[in-house]
């Protein structure tokens, strides 16, 4: 049985969900100060029921990786993902003329009834030079709290206009040369001691470690798992990453972007081999879910929750 969650709202700056004493999720839309970073919404910390945190925030190697987010890190010749750009035969650069923003402008709903708490954001993407290029609709859902099960879920979807006058152009650095780095879309970020944790998906794909996850780069799969041990503690945490049905009709095909080693990160790339345009006034929408769960989850419980819980 799904237990209650409850929102806190600090205007001006985050909304938290939590659970039986513990924040699973704090949804943090005030900018952080470095434009360089692209400054955007983004859940970090992202916790277990049990209270482990498993998203990462602005590590050492790339301080623009921020929990859980929303990014385009190849945009009409925009970088919205933050950080370096990559420049085929010149390798990353600190472009920092290239670096857009998500620009929160109102939450249209924010809304927590027994079970389930979500809320409704409108924003702005906005080019390096102040050009509003594409409003957004977004809403995050916190459901299926379950201390049985040791799980929760969060369902996270994008609405996305293009308001220019122009096509945009979404792509990521493989689509600009640089092979099997096609990371672009909703991108997570996991702490530090999930580095070469194990990485699968249905039909047998993957598996342990980094060779798990080389298994399933660039690939295509309705939910793909990252499961490793903690430290500190005799426990594990596994994160399961699953497309909505709809999503195999979005404008787009994806493919799963995930490393194990040197950083764990996964993200589901909706341009990893191909660009693809959004004319001007035309829209997009993708819908995502992440299940957080404790414990070190095979194929078969990941397969069991996904079939028990529908969208």
């Amino acid at each position: 049985m799904s237990a209650p969650i409850t929102l806190t709202h600090t205007h001006g700056e985050r909304i938290s969900a939590a659970c039986g004493g513990v924040e699973l999720m704090s949804y943090v839309y005030r900018p952080d100060p470095d434009p360089f970073e692209s400054r955007k919404p983004y859940a970090h910390p992202l916790r277990t029921l049990s209270g482990h945190v498993v998203t990462g925030y602005r590590p050492s190697d790339h301080r623009w990786h921020k929990g859980l987010q929303m990014t385009a890190s190849h945009l009409s010749g925009q970088n919205f993902w933050g950080g370096n750009s990559y420049v085929h035969g010149r390798g990353y650069l600190p472009l920092h003329d290239r670096i857009g923003r998500m620009r929160h402008d109102a939450f249209d709903t924010v809304d927590a009834r027994g079970d389930r708490a979500s809320f409704t954001e409108r924003l702005t993407w906005v080019e390096n030079g102040g050009e509003e290029w594409a409003r957004e609709t977004r809403t995050v859902e916190v459901h299926s709290a379950e201390p049985e099960e040791g799980a929760w879920a969060l369902d996270w979807s994008i609405r996305l206009l293009n308001t220019r006058t122009e096509a945009l152009r979404f792509g990521s650095p493989t689509t600009a040369g640089r092979e099997m780095a096609g990371y672009t879309g909703l991108h997570w970020r996991g702490p530090r001691d999930l580095t070469g944790g194990d990485v699968f998906g249905p039909d047998g794909r993957g598996g342990r470690g980094e060779a798990g996850a080389a298994g399933m780069m660039g690939t295509q799969a309705p939910w793909l798992a990252f499961t490793g041990p903690r430290d500190g503690a005799d426990v594990h945490s596994t994160l399961v990453f699953a497309h909505a049905p709809e999503n195999d009709g979005a404008i787009h095909a994806s493919h799963w972007f995930v490393r194990s080693e040197p950083t764990p990160v996964v993200a589901l790339s909706w341009a990893f081999f191909e660009e693809f345009e959004l004319p001007p006034g035309e829209e997009f929408a993708y819908r995502y879910r992440v299940v957080v769960a404790d414990g070190a989850w095979d194929r078969d419980r990941v397969e069991a929750w996904l079939g028990a819980h529908g969208w």
